[in-house]
Formats: structure tokens, C-alpha cells, sequence
């Protein structure tokens, strides 16, 4: 067995608590508690991640994790469950910069460019490849006290890392978001290419990923694993649980209840369930949308302020359609009240634009509630039509009106939507995300000793 490295963006735990944030020693989780010295970050790689490091720790399949992550307010080391987390930051100046530029990247990923697609580099690449660069620093100097086995590096923001890392251990990078490369500029090709040339393998969340790297030209190993949740985690809630957040969201029993639970940005399209909400309400007046989330990562802690905008805008839209009452922004809500949630709604809709995968449909499954996704998220690809959910094109809000009209009209259609989705979870259940992932170890580090026990 060895030690694997982690490096992600976004952290596994946000502090609240300023006494803790300003900690000098090695912080022990288990003796802070949740909601009063911090909250766990939403978002689907840490999500992910979390379940995935911790069963290989119990497992045995490592004997320790060290995960690296961007966090200027948290203090540099905390330990957590045989992972110990590590924080990087910079000089408000230099995340500034490296935020514009990880934005654009984004942007252009999910094909938000407007007019133009922005050049690769830019002035404040610099600050970028800078973030890039504390990382592997930090990588390197754990490396060099404990010999790690493998380099596991997460998502666009951190693919300069592979470039940086002087070692020969295997470098195996996971892409999250979503991966049309047809429609990049040739100069961000050419770029993409370059940086995944530096890794032993990559690991993609669809099949259609994977098609289009090949497309691309790019002759590396790549493998898909679609993304994945412990399912003992999403425990159901009682009937007090349900009751309190039905209170506290002033939802009725008898009211019928949206869920869309994703964090504030446009390529979210909260607005076109609220479009679609004008329609669903002439013929079920009772219906309520719940919208959960609040800003990214990014825009908490690098500065962005598109969350706070998008959360203007969705307001006005709300207000402009005379659905005042009608829609219910939750916010952030903690674990224990997103499983309730999930519980209690009625449907469960992902409108994104565009989504690398998407893995709050799994979250819905798993509670067996009927879900109508945006035909571009990579989930997307899960789904058969009217069987185990209900696509929809995001650009037609009338279509998903009718698909929302369709499933609350029907209860046998949302029985069988949720009971069929529910069988499809089992796709993205943790065992088989560990199995493949270490499947794809085992190829690197020669290792029985990664294989299943």
C-alpha cells in the first residue's frame, strides 16, 4: 500500500469559525462541529471525492491520503478520517487574476463565450499558472516526506500541475466539466493536448468524452468512470424532519414541490424552471419551486460576483411573472436538510445549459423521484426517454413545462420514472466507482495490493 496525493479547487471543508481559520497547528475535524466551525462545500467533485478517499482508507487499499486544495481562509492542515487536508492560497491580487482566468476557461467550456472565444493567454495567465504552481510546490514537498504512490489531480483549473511535477510516479488527471472539443478555438486545442500529455492516464465522466478526446487526437489512456455517491449517506428523513422544512420554506402539505438544487450561475438555467413554472401553475396552482444552492466556491472566496447577480436576476424574473410565493430560494442547505429535500419534492428538474454531469439526478434517484433533465447534461446519457426520466432541450421552456405538466398529472408515470431511476443509480453507487477507479490504479502501480478486497 502507499499514500496518494489529491489536488482539487474547491475544498473538502469551508471554516466559519474565525478561531479556527487562524489556527497555526494541525486541526483534528472530529473536534469541531458542523454548522458552527465549518460546513462541508458543495459541489460535485468534493462530493465525490470524499466517500471515494475515505472507503480506500477504511478498505486498506492506501494507507493514507493527503488532499490539496484551494482555501485562503482555513488553516494550512487538518486532519480528517486518515486524510489529511492541505491548503494553498495566494495574495488577494493573484486569486483575483487567477479567478478571471479559471472563469473564462469555464465559460468557454460551457460554451458561454460572447462575441468572441477568449485567447488561451491572456494578461492574467500569469496568476493562473502562479496557483498552478504553489500546488505542485506543496505536492512536491509532501512527496519528498512520504513517497507518495500516484498524483490524482482534479478538474481544468489544476491541469497545468502535470507539467510541474518533477517525479516519475504516475499522474492521473480526471476532467469534471463538460468536453465538446469540436467547438474549441485551435489555439485551445492545441493547449488542451499539450497539458494532457503530461498525465499517465485521464479519467473522463461520459462516454462521449472519451469520443471526443479521440476526436481531438489525443492517443493517452483515457477511461471513463462515471461519477459517484455513497448511497448509505442519503439516508431517508422522518416525518418530523419533513415537516420542519416544509415550515420553515412555507410549503404546505398539499402543495406540489419543484426541486432544482445546483449553485447560482447562468449555466444553471434556474431561470427556464421559472419560465416553465408560469405554465405549470395555470393547470396545478399549488405547485411550489424550491430553488437550493447559493454562490460557487469561486464566487465566495475568489471574489466573482455572478452569484449574487444570477440571484438578482432569478428575483426579478420571479417578481416580472407575478410568481411572488411561488418560488422559494433556500439557499444553502446543510446535508441533513438536502437528504429532506430530495425526500419531499415531487419532481426533480436539471435545466443546465450545459453540465459535465450532473450528479444531484443520482441524488433524486436515489429517493426514487421522477427527474426531467436538460437534454446537454452529461447525465443525459443515463436516461432513456420516458422510462427512468424525461429529457428536455433547455433553450425550450414550453417543452419542459410540458414534461413538468406531464409527471405531476400522472402519478403511475412518476412511480415508475423514480422506481426505473432508481435501478439506474446503481450505476453510480461508490463500490463501482472504486472498482473502476481502482482499476485504473492497479494499471499504473502494478497493484494486486489496489484490487478490490
Amino acid at each position: 500500500m502507499g499514500v496518494l496525493c489529491v489536488a482539487s479547487q474547491t475544498p473538502l471543508i469551508q471554516f466559519v469559525n474565525p478561531n479556527v481559520v487562524r489556527s497555526e497547528v494541525v486541526i483534528d475535524l472530529s473536534t469541531l462541529t458542523e454548522g458552527v466551525d465549518f460546513r462541508f462545500s458543495p459541489g460535485g467533485v468534493s462530493r465525490m471525492l470524499y466517500p471515494l478517499l475515505t472507503r480506500m482508507v477504511q478498505r486498506g487499499l492506501v494507507d493514507g491520503v493527503e488532499w490539496i486544495s484551494l482555501n485562503p481562509d482555513a488553516p494550512p492542515r487538518v486532519s480528517f478520517k486518515g486524510i489529511n487536508l492541505n491548503h494553498v492560497t495566494l495574495p488577494q491580487a493573484k486569486l483575483k487574476g487567477y479567478g478571471a482566468v479559471k472563469e473564462g476557461i469555464w465559460r468557454l467550456f460551457h460554451g458561454l463565450w460572447d462575441p468572441e472565444p477568449p485567447e488561451f493567454y491572456c494578461d492574467e495567465y500569469i496568476d493562473y499558472m502562479l496557483l498552478n504552481l504553489k500546488f505542485s510546490e506543496l505536492a512536491y514537498a509532501l512527496h519528498r516526506q512520504l513517497d507518495f504512490d500516484a498524483f490524482y489531480i482534479h478538474d481544468f483549473q489544476l491541469l497545468p500541475m502535470g507539467s510541474m511535477l518533477p517525479t516519475a510516479e504516475p499522474k492521473i488527471f480526471r476532467w469534471h466539466i463538460p468536453l465538446k472539443t469540436h467547438d474549441l478555438p485551435k489555439s485551445w486545442q492545441l493547449a488542451l493536448l499539450e497539458y494532457l500529455s503530461y498525465y499517465d492516464a485521464v479519467i473522463v465522466s461520459c462516454r462521449s468524452y472519451l469520443d471526443e478526446l479521440r476526436r481531438l487526437g489525443y492517443e493517452g489512456d483515457v477511461f471513463h468512470v462515471y461519477p459517484y455517491i455513497d448511497p448509505s449517506q442519503y439516508t431517508q428523513p422522518n416525518y418530523q424532519q419533513i415537516r420542519e422544512l416544509r415550515d420553515r420554506l412555507g410549503i404546505n402539505e398539499e402543495d406540489k414541490v419543484l426541486l432544482t438544487v445546483a449553485r447560482l450561475d447562468p449555466v444553471k438555467a434556474q431561470d427556464k424552471v421559472i419560465r416553465a413554472l408560469k405554465s405549470v401553475v395555470s393547470k396545478f396552482p399549488n405547485t411550489k419551486l424550491v430553488l437550493v444552492g447559493d454562490g460557487s466556491f469561486s464566487s465566495s472566496k475568489l471574489g466573482l460576483s455572478k452569484g449574487e447577480r444570477w440571484l438578482r436576476y432569478l428575483r426579478e424574473c420571479v417578481e416580472n411573472m407575478g410568481l411572488k410565493g411561488k418560488v422559494i430560494f433556500a439557499g444553502h442547505l446543510s446535508e441533513t436538510d438536502l437528504r429532506v429535500a430530495y425526500a419531499m419534492c415531487d419532481v426533480f428538474i436539471l435545466p443546465s445549459v450545459r453540465e459535465g454531469f450532473g450528479l444531484v439526478v443520482v441524488e433524486a434517484w436515489l429517493y426514487k423521484k421522477p427527474v426531467i433533465v436538460s437534454s446537454y447534461a452529461g447525465v443525459a446519457e443515463l436516461i432513456e426517454d420516458g422510462v427512468n426520466g424525461l429529457l428536455f432541450d433547455p433553450k425550450d421552456t414550453n417543452q419542459l413545462a410540458s414534461k413538468i405538466i406531464r409527471v405531476l398529472s400522472d402519478e403511475d408515470l412518476a412511480e415508475k420514472l423514480g422506481e426505473e431511476g432508481f435501478k439506474t443509480s446503481s450505476l453510480c453507487h461508490i463500490d463501482e466507482g472504486i472498482k473502476k477507479e481502482a482499476e485504473v490504479l492497479s494499471k499504473y502501480l502494478g497493484g494486486v495490493r489496489y484490487a478490490i478486497i
